[in-house]
């Protein structure tokens, strides 16, 4: 994540306007805000608002930075333990289940899905798990029905983080029974987006073991839980991707489809939620449906800009995970257009240590394994390749 402690919110946006190229006529025609407001928030003469800030993170793709530095919680974001953590541990060890309690456990619950993509696998595993132990331990004492439909929905997401975290880790049993667990917990509490998540997680994980099938069994179950909602995104793109895998290469109807829904969903107030489909996460999604179905231009176009949109002014990456798959990406293009060395080089760049979904980028790996022995069997360059892939 940017490091925007001590950093104004006029700072940033200057930061990230320049990063971008654009001027601030260029952000006012984009946020329908005049330019003399937004140059006089821009140099603090003004204090950005919540709608203001989340215009421009959304016109400059900062990705829940910008709405950081408005809401001055750089600190929140960027440390390794959830703000208040002891005093709410504290507060629900003493049953302590008000409203204001409840409302900041959801907040600290958010802030644990916001360190996904950069904080260490196993830590964020071990406090998700120290935190639904917390719940577990308020569920089975008397709580009244709304406190209780509460924790069961902290459970579900909790328990759902702790499974992605796993299954990243190639924890593969005990995702799928923390999956299960979010599932149930999220049918208890009646909530269809942690449903529809605990089939996303089924989509996943079928994806990376190469049941493509089931991938679109899982994708098409969980957008008829949770329809229309930022979860029904991302399973339109599992299905997508598991459909380019079995061979299918009319996909461009599901993909407008899901760029096209997105489009029509509130931007969300964390976009480093990662429950949450910002945006830009659909050049993503397309990037990978594009390299399958060896679309050479799109799918380079996607990961250019996939690079951009996830690389902070300072060269911060603001996800890790999507840069390094956009690497891989740009080295099937290299080997597909006769550059071994450099397509070896990209290779390695994609796999290179850092915060990793270990199983899903083996997956992407061994597809560019796969690619480049069939374009150039008998070569030994490939063979460093092989041995950083096999280090994952």
């Amino acid at each position: 994540m940017g490091n925007t402690w001590g950093v104004s919110f006029g700072s940033r946006l200057r930061e990230y306007r320049d990063h971008r190229g654009w001027s601030l006529g260029d952000l006012a025609r984009a946020t329908n805000y005049s330019r003399s407001y937004l140059s006089n928030v821009e140099n603090g003469r003004k204090v950005a608002t919540e709608d203001v800030a989340s215009a421009v993170d959304k016109a400059l793709r900062a990705k829940g930075e910008l709405i950081a530095a408005a809401r001055q919680d750089a600190a929140a974001k960027l440390n390794d333990t959830p703000w208040q953590t002891a005093e709410l541990a504290a507060k629900l060890q003493a049953s302590d289940t008000t409203a204001t309690t409840l409302a900041t456990l959801h907040s600290t619950i958010e802030e644990l899905c916001c360190q996904y993509n950069r904080r260490d696998a196993l830590e964020l595993r071990q406090e998700a798990h120290e935190w639904l132990q917390h719940v577990g331990v308020l569920l089975r004492r008397p709580v009244g029905l709304r406190a209780h439909k509460e924790l069961l929905t902290a459970g579900g997401w909790l328990a759902l983080l702790a499974g992605c975290v796993e299954y990243d880790l190639g924890l593969a049993t005990a995702a799928e029974s923390t999956r299960v667990a979010a599932l149930q917990l999220g049918v208890e509490s009646g909530n269809p987006d942690i449903i529809g998540w605990a089939h996303e997680m089924t989509a996943w994980f079928a994806l990376t073991q190469g049941q493509f099938k089931r991938a679109v069994h899982a994708s098409l179950k969980g957008q008829a839980a949770a329809p229309n909602s930022s979860v029904t995104v991302q399973l339109m793109a599992q299905e997508a991707k598991a459909k380019a895998r079995l061979g299918e290469s009319a996909l461009n109807g599901l993909l407008e489809a899901g760029r096209e829904l997105l489009h029509h969903l509130p931007y969300p107030d964390r976009p480093d939620n990662h429950f949450m489909v910002d945006p830009s996460k659909w050049d993503y999604y397309s990037m990978d449906v594009h390299r399958i179905g060896g679309d050479n231009e799109r799918a380079t176009e996607y990961a250019g800009a996939v690079i951009a949109d996830n690389t902070a002014p300072d060269g911060t990456e603001l996800s890790p995970m999507r840069i390094s798959e956009s690497r891989l990406t740009l080295a099937f293009v290299a080997g597909r257009d006769g550059d071994l060395e450099q397509a070896v080089g990209l290779g390695v760049e994609g796999l290179k240590d850092g915060r990793q979904s270990k199983v899903h980028l083996r997956m992407i790996g061994a597809e560019l394994d796969q690619e480049l022995h069939r374009r150039f069997p008998d070569e030994g360059l490939i063979s460093g390749f092989e041995d950083v892939l096999r280090g994952v």
